[in-house]
């Protein structure tokens, strides 16, 4: 991997549109906010749409109990927005939302001082790794789907016994979210 191939996604992001990245966004401080299934609903949720509207396209992902990884390819801006700033705009606000409305104890964890926010849910350096071949996309992708079987995690015992990643998606042939699409259609 080059030094090239990494990015730490800014305002200028627009020239890093239709190339595929392998993407992590980690919750502030590592918080496990992404515990609960409601939140990794949100998550979801918010790839859908995104989706939909053709902003992005998604090869894969996990969502993890503090952080996701996605490889993905951003496909269009959401007005002066790049994707990736309203897929972490918008999951925010739902997400400290319902801190709001159920949990209003935990936000103290997601509290900052800055001028445009008084919480924050994701930490600023997102990194994103150019994915240029159908080998790097695979050793990607059997990464992702690995985490949760991962000793600190050990959130199941196969990939595909994980809900909330693809691995059923290239596993079983099960498309239990609907946004996907397969790797091999970009690699």
């Amino acid at each position: 991997m080059k030094e090239t191939d990494i990015f730490t996604p800014d305002r200028k992001s627009k020239m890093y549109l239709h190339r595929v990245y392998f993407w992590t966004s980690t919750i502030i401080n590592w918080q496990m906010l992404l515990t609960p299934d409601k939140y990794k609903q949100f998550i979801v949720d918010s790839l859908k749409h995104l989706v939909k509207t053709q902003k992005i396209t998604v090869y894969a992902f996990v969502i993890m109990p503090n952080h996701i990884h996605l490889v993905w390819r951003l496909e269009a801006m959401n007005g002066k927005e790049a994707p990736h700033a309203s897929f972490h705009k918008f999951t925010a606000h739902v997400l400290i939302q319902d801190l709001k409305d159920y949990f209003p104890h935990l936000l103290k964890h997601y509290r900052v001082e800055e001028k445009d926010r008084t919480h924050r849910v994701w930490q600023r350096d997102a990194l994103a790794v150019l994915i240029d071949s159908r080998k790097k996309a695979e050793q990607t992708i059997n990464y992702i789907h690995n985490n949760p079987m991962a000793g600190r995690w050990n959130l199941s015992d196969t990939p595909e016994d994980y809900y909330w990643s693809s691995a059923s998606y290239y596993e079983l042939e099960k498309d239990e979210f609907g946004f996907l699409t397969h790797y091999l259609e970009e690699f």
